[in-house]
């Protein structure tokens, strides 16, 4: 019989203040215990007895679960080393304990027991023990121990583990007990009363899918499939269930945030995670569903299928995930996936180059800068060229080209009817895709001032997609131009519940706010969003309420902070319009001049000079400029009635004029 260690024999120390009570099965650290489940600790120790060499997750598979056990294992790895970084603190960007080989696997690397030698030997001798009494009663062989001496690494431990088929039935009778207790769960529901979903709709994020190819150049395809299965998602069950944007969503990529302070963040109740990888025409698509309020896992799955199939991938898990939601409340399977479905959804082969071209197009898109968007055109325009039916790159064609104009500075006549024939065509293909609705109701706004034509779209996409965030988003910028500022504030409300962390919603809530002349709380929403990121170009617009209660010298600390980041042009425009409205023209001027000199053989929108010259108080240049506008369908045109710092013109018949031909005399 096996001497029984003595206490302080049975700890392994790692780091500056962790220790594992191999006895107790407890991690410690900090002076506290602390709690880790059960496969999470035993990675934990697969990874110390591998100290600095990279185990690969296939190693991890077949020790911790064992040969013959299906599992979504690619996610269940994720979970336990996302659960291991949050207890041990440890920054996946700059770890002191466990580093990700992207694509390979994990190497752990903090220090374990390296004082000395002998101390090493000590320890390791305890731990053989240990390891020998622990296999008796485990009637395991295999725990083995490598002793050290003064020239080798200190301390490498194999710690005991239950033998692969026995760890085979206590998954089996897990399962079992896990299948008895939902029968008791039904049975109790049965006879009590219903159990009703909370008030109000549930809501579920999808975080961004890891990328496990172990190539960069694939984070197009492993961000589109997390925005594809958001839009997925956000489609099966509008009305109960609310899913996150992608823009919040994003927030948490490569990041370490404990889930619990996703669901507060974000105000979810439940969160999808998963992981892709790629290889040639195949793909592999692991997820899992969590429920926050206890993190218990309710449910995984992995597909490996052929990349002509994933958009049928993409509806089987939307449609299992919610089906796991209302199983998880009492409620009946609904919805199933029909056979012509899955047909439907798959593509042919120009179809499946097309959806690569359509990710990475949006992938770009998202970048919203002014080069990012003429490469999402070009992606955009290959899709269409590959497969000319689909609707989806048609749509996000007609997004680039909408907003192109207002991020190059550059006239909107450049732009718009290339981006209105793409709506048309998107609308055509698929009347019931939202995002070609949307991105018809914006051109038509913003270039036909087509304000009815617009409202009726915007509605349109909302009715078909409720959780279409762009939508509420856009539409609220609409009721906005109209002068309806408690309906837009209402709607960029249901904008911000659907995308919590996007600073350009949280932006343009300040300029509804501005809009309304409620310029101390407009002040506030703008400070928000520069704490959310501080170079957003959104944000500068904080000079406009500023301006507006006399706060000249804080528009222009703010402006000269926000200089280097800023296109030139604008910084000069928003110097001449501050120091006009400060009463400092001589400055205003000579901002004016510079301006004017740097614009001299480029074509910009007319709204530029209009800006400049409001600031000056050049009433006939602004008219002038605002005709030219006029010309261009530039956006100075559809802020007339809303925007505060066109007040002065208001009593002027041309102003006037100009409202009722923009289609806002109403």
């Amino acid at each position: 019989m096996s001497r029984e260690p003595a206490k302080d024999q049975d700890k392994v120390r790692f780091g500056e203040d962790f220790e594992v009570d191999l006895r107790a099965y407890q991690l410690r650290g900090r002076g506290h215990t602390l709690k880790l489940e059960r496969i999470p600790m035993e990675v934990l120790l697969f990874l110390m007895e591998q100290r600095g060499e990279l185990v690969a997750r296939e190693e991890i598979v077949k020790k911790i679960w064992g040969d013959g056990v299906f599992l979504d294992t690619d996610n269940s790895i994720n979970g336990a080393i996302r659960k291991i970084r949050q207890v041990l603190r440890d920054n996946p960007e700059h770890p002191q304990f466990i580093q990700t080989v992207t694509g390979r696997g994990y190497r752990f690397i903090a220090p374990i027991v390296s004082d000395n030698a002998r101390e090493s030997r000590r320890v390791g001798s305890a731990l053989q023990e240990h390891l020998d009494s622990q296999a008796d009663a485990d009637n395991s062989s295999g725990a083995t121990l490598t002793e050290t001496t003064q020239n080798e690494t200190p301390l490498a431990v194999e710690i005991p583990r239950t033998p692969p088929a026995a760890r085979r039935w206590l998954i089996l009778g897990g399962t079992a007990a896990l299948l008895l207790a939902s029968l008791a769960g039904w049975w109790l529901r049965a006879r009590g009363p219903a159990n009703a979903a909370p008030a109000g709709r549930l809501m579920l994020a999808v975080l961004p899918f890891e990328n496990l190819t172990g190539d960069p150049g694939q984070e197009y395809f492993s961000d589109g499939l997390t925005e594809e299965m958001i839009a997925q998602l956000g489609n099966v069950d509008p009305r109960r269930i609310g899913v996150i944007a992608r823009t919040s969503v994003m927030h948490y990529k490569n990041g370490q945030v404990e889930v619990g302070q996703i669901g507060r963040e974000l105000g979810v109740q439940y969160m999808l995670e998963g992981s892709v990888r790629r290889e040639a025409e195949r793909v592999r698509v692991t997820v899992q569903l969590i429920q926050i309020k206890d993190q218990t896992h309710l449910w995984a799955r992995q597909y490996d299928r052929e990349l002509s199939g994933l958009l049928s991938v993409q509806d089987e898990i939307a449609r299992e995930v919610t089906d796991e939601i209302w199983l998880t409340l009492g409620e009946p399977k609904r919805n199933a996936l029909s056979p012509e479905m899955t047909a439907a959804s798959a593509l042919s082969p120009n179809a499946t180059a097309a959806y690569d071209l359509y990710l990475k197009g949006q992938y770009s898109f998202n970048k919203r800068t002014p080069q990012s968007l003429r490469q999402a055109i070009q992606y955009f325009g290959q899709a269409t060229e590959k497969d000319p039916r689909n609707a989806r790159a048609y749509a996000g064609l007609a997004d680039a080209y909408a907003l192109a104009g207002g991020y190059s500075l550059r006239p909107q006549t450049e732009f718009m009817g290339k981006g209105r024939a793409a709506a048309v065509r998107a609308v055509e293909i698929d009347p019931s895709l939202p995002e070609a609705h949307t991105a018809l109701a914006l051109i038509v706004q913003n270039y036909d001032w087509d304000w009815t034509t617009a409202e009726r779209e915007f509605r349109r996409a909302i009715e078909l997609n409720p959780n279409y965030a762009t939508a509420h988003h856009w539409y609220a910028e609409h009721l906005m131009w109209r002068g309806r500022f408690d309906e837009a504030l209402r709607e960029s409300e249901r904008a911000r519940q659907l995308d919590p962390l996007s600073v350009i919603i949280a932006a343009d809530n300040g300029v509804i706010l501005y809009s309304s002349r409620q310029y101390d709380r407009s002040i506030e929403k703008f400070r928000t969003a520069r704490e959310m990121e501080p170079s957003f170009p959104r944000a500068q617009f904080l000079i406009a309420p500023y301006a507006e209660k006399g706060m000249f010298a804080e528009a222009l600390a703010d402006l000269e902070a926000e200089r280097s980041r800023m296109d030139l042009r604008s910084y000069w425009v928003l110097q001449a319009y501050i120091n006009g409205r400060a009463g400092r023209r001589a400055e205003a001027q000579r901002a004016l001049r510079t301006f004017e000199r740097l614009t001299r053989n480029q074509p910009v929108d007319a709204y530029l000079f209009v800006w400049a010259y409001l600031g000056t108080g050049d009433n006939d240049k602004v008219f002038a400029w605002l005709e030219k506008g006029f010309a261009q369908r530039s956006n100075a045109l559809i802020a007339l009635k809303a925007f505060p710092y066109y007040d002065p013109l208001r009593g002027d018949p041309r102003f006037q004029d100009l409202l009722r031909r923009v289609g806002l005399a109403e």
